[in-house]
């Protein structure tokens, strides 16, 4: 199967299409410049890089031709509806022109849920319409209703490698500047999963694309720490030794503000359909090693990116 991946040089796009890749399927990663070193790392997991902003539709449109699936893990934060909904449209008008039926892997996440009062959610939870991103829950209708193959993953709060959008990369960055801060209600508590039990996730969506056409899945492990313990985890692994400052979730901008409550969910119905389980238990089961892949992973970018300005 052919299959392009937009958000490829992201945090999970890099782990999710390397993952495809090494179940067998040709992949296309999306990538403004193919030659930065992003895009490299990319061909060196045999991941071929394309070009085309997601912004402009008709820079990556030539490389639906001839591809059977596509894999979304990108929100365009200067649009995040209009981005998505001109994605809808393109996979429609280029089954018109074609007759494929290509099939729509499209990420969105729990914090879409916002506060339900809720202990425990899963994918038939109605989400909370005031949630600050709860726009991604219209999408997904607008998506169903569409008539376009598809499946919705809902992933946790992702933790592992590089973690460079993790909450757990902010915090080990915060720790080394010698200021972490906490935001928002300090007893909520967060689902969390691991990158490559992620990408995995959808490794076994696109091995049977068809059985799971319409399905929506939450992806997540069964840990049930509160994010202060987490992160009071993370920064011990830093160095840290000092207090952690508590401020409002306002102070930390839209994102805090969106995942301000308790969101915790259920993966068994990935477990029962994907036979999906994750192989990673809890961030807090080693937060040394995973302070040192991201440290590292923070030394490589800084060095390629001097080697490539040079």
């Amino acid at each position: 199967m052919q299959i392009l991946v937009i958000g490829a040089t992201g945090y999970a796009g890099r782990r999710v299409s390397t993952a495809l890749t090494r179940a067998g399927h040709t992949v296309l990663g999306l990538a403004r410049d193919t030659a930065a070193p992003a895009a490299r790392d990319l061909t060196v997991n045999e991941v071929t890089p394309v070009e085309g902003d997601f912004t402009k539709p008709e820079t990556w449109r030539e490389h639906l031709e001839d591809t059977d699936a596509v894999v979304h893990l990108l929100m365009d934060m200067s649009d995040p509806v209009g981005g998505d909904q001109r994605l809808f449209a393109e996979l429609l008008a280029a089954q018109e022109r074609d007759g494929r039926r290509r099939h729509l892997v499209f990420t969105t996440g729990i914090s879409s849920y916002g506060r339900t009062g809720l202990p425990l959610m899963d994918e038939n939870t109605p989400g909370n319409p005031e949630s600050p991103i709860g726009f991604r829950f219209g999408l997904e209708k607008e998506l169903a209703a569409s008539g376009l193959a598809h499946t919705v993953v809902r992933p946790g709060f992702m933790y592992g490698g590089p973690a460079s959008t993790s909450m757990t990369g902010q915090w080990f960055a915060a720790a080394e500047e010698g200021s972490p801060v906490f935001y928002g209600d300090a007893a909520k508590r967060w689902s969390w999963v691991h990158v490559d039990d992620l990408a995995d996730a959808y490794v076994r969506i696109l091995d049977n694309p068809t059985a799971v056409d319409g399905e929506t899945f939450v992806i997540a492990d069964d840990q049930r720490r509160t994010a202060l313990d987490m992160q009071h985890a993370a920064v011990r692994a830093a160095g840290y030794t000092g207090e952690i400052t508590l401020e409002s979730a306002e102070a930390g901008g839209m994102m805090q503000m969106a995942a301000d409550q308790d969101e915790l969910v259920t993966s068994a119905k990935a477990h029962r359909l994907l036979g999906w389980t994750p192989r990673h238990t809890s961030f807090t089961d080693n937060p040394a090693l995973h302070y040192r892949a991201w440290k590292t992973a923070q030394a490589a970018q800084t060095g390629a990116w001097s080697r490539w300005m040079t």
